[in-house]
């Protein structure tokens, strides 16, 4: 097991025996399963940690997660890690860096596991719109204290849908935006592989299918 996916696994062993249960939920539009993002391996890019996490969801899943704050800290680890795997590590900066440039900074820091990225989760949300303050100030400070990023990914929200068939699958509303003039260059919804119950496969496939937009396994 990857050093990183050891506090998910945790996470999620206590809730293997879960079932799928309630009534369907509507689910966002499936991001197109070419690599649409593949131009940004060559570049810098800043990689925000996950935003949120749905409170609510018709299986029944998300309430059952013991501490939503290090299971969304589990899938930024996870989601490093596999991105690093394909050889998008050293020119990207990831959540623990962004971390560290604020403390380096502290006068002029962006926390970046509270940007305000309300705004990303809304159905107005598309590519050519600018995001407003104050995201869209978080994002210009944020790229100002690396060396030469510009685009910033930012998982805005993860979730648990229901299939047509009864099982689950985990969803995450990507969104990659130009730190400097705000506006979104691309945006999608990223699923994983659908499960019969909870298990640690959930969100191992939806990383997997995520790195996918950028390389190859």
């Amino acid at each position: 097991m990857r050093p990183p996916f050891r506090l998910l696994y945790s996470l999620l062993i206590v809730l293997g025996a879960c079932r799928p249960s309630g009534g369907a939920e509507q689910s966002a539009p499936v991001a197109e399963p070419a690599r649409p993002l593949a131009f940004l391996a060559t570049q810098q890019l800043v990689v925000a940690p996950l935003n949120r996490l749905r409170e609510a969801d018709a299986l029944g899943w998300t309430q059952q997660i013991p501490r939503s704050r290090e299971f969304m800290r589990a899938f930024d680890e996870a989601l490093q890690a596999e991105l690093g795997a394909r050889g998008l590590s050293s020119r990207w900066v990831y959540p623990p860096a962004l971390v560290q440039a604020g403390r380096n900074s502290p006068s002029y820091a962006v926390d970046p596991y509270a940007l305000a990225a309300g705004p990303l989760r809304s159905p107005s949300a598309a590519v050519g719109v600018r995001v407003a303050d104050p995201l869209a100030g978080q994002l210009r400070t944020m790229v100002a204290l690396q060396e030469s990023a510009r685009a910033v990914l930012i998982p805005a929200e993860l979730w648990f849908d229901r299939t047509p068939d009864g099982q689950g699958v985990a969803v995450v509303r990507l969104a990659l935006v130009d730190g400097r003039t705000t506006e979104i260059r691309w945006i999608g919804d990223v699923r994983g592989t659908p499960q019969a119950s909870f298990s640690r496969e959930l969100v191992t496939s939806l990383v997997a299918h995520t790195a996918d937009l950028f390389a190859a396994p």
